[in-house]
């Protein structure tokens, strides 16, 4: 079976609406031929919430899936500040992320919380990217591995086989994100992404090869194709470099030929 390729990115909190209808526009269009050469790649990007809107009404969604960067387990509720599956599904958005780093550690979501999130995900009909990673101190305790697989047990909890066409997940460890993030060894990268399909292939089989693994944390113009060649990293989940769109496009390219070597 054919892998797709994978390449997106979270805007985070930077970006104003017209930024980002300008930055989506600009990246449409230096990606538009790549992305009719090899239909079998998949490009996306998560704005702020105050931008979805603008951005789904004027982005073209064949060429650039749009996503939330979160979302509330319920429907509706006393939830201030919160935003549901219903105001999401508005907005013609097919993909929500769930768990980022920044959900966990610094707002302090716990794995059942994110279990929840995506549970609704599934029931929407959205799809849910699940972003797992350890920090510095659970790698330095050499517990890593325990670590994620925790995460992807307990945050796919309650998911049926026949819903993993609807779940991805993207591994980010939390020691290689942000400003002063380190970049990940690509040979550490494969194989906590191997631990990831194994993890995958115990829950549910062979089913579990249709779930996208995507590789995220310091992802940069030197080490993005190195990781992009690894046997068991589907994509890249890119940050302050996909923030320009000719670098991101560049990286794009570069990965896409040496992926044909």
């Amino acid at each position: 079976m054919k892998r797709k390729k994978y390449f997106g990115s979270n805007l985070k909190m930077y970006k104003n609406v017209a930024q980002t209808e300008s930055y989506l526009k600009e990246l449409a269009d230096r990606t538009r031929e790549l992305c009719m050469q090899n239909p079998d790649m998949e490009l996306f990007i998560l704005p702020s919430y105050t931008s979805l809107e603008t951005a789904s009404k004027s982005t073209d969604q064949s060429e650039i899936h749009l996503g939330a960067q979160n979302m509330c387990w319920e429907d509706e509720g006393q939830f201030t500040g919160e935003i549901s599956p219903v105001m999401l599904e508005e907005l013609d958005l097919h993909l929500v992320m769930v768990g980022h780093s920044e959900r966990r550690h610094v707002f302090g979501e716990s794995n059942i919380e994110e279990n929840k999130k995506m549970l609704a995900a599934m029931k929407h009909g959205f799809t849910g990217l699940l972003c797992i990673g350890e920090t510095k101190e659970e790698k330095g305790y050499g517990i890593a591995d325990e670590v994620l697989r925790t995460q992807i047990k307990v945050g796919l909890h309650g998911i049926a086989a026949e819903d993993l066409d609807k779940v991805w997940i993207a591994y980010e460890p939390v020691w290689a994100i942000g400003v002063n993030g380190i970049p990940a060894p690509v040979e550490y990268a494969q194989e906590k992404h191997h631990v990831i399909r194994e993890t995958l292939r115990e829950l549910y089989g062979e089913a579990a090869d249709v779930v996208p693994a995507l590789y995220g944390g310091s992802v940069n113009l030197e080490n993005a194709t190195r990781l992009f060649v690894q046997p068991d990293i589907d994509g890249l989940y890119v940050g302050r470099v996909a923030w320009d769109a000719k670098r991101f496009a560049g990286l794009i390219a570069d990965c896409l030929a040496t992926g044909e070597k």
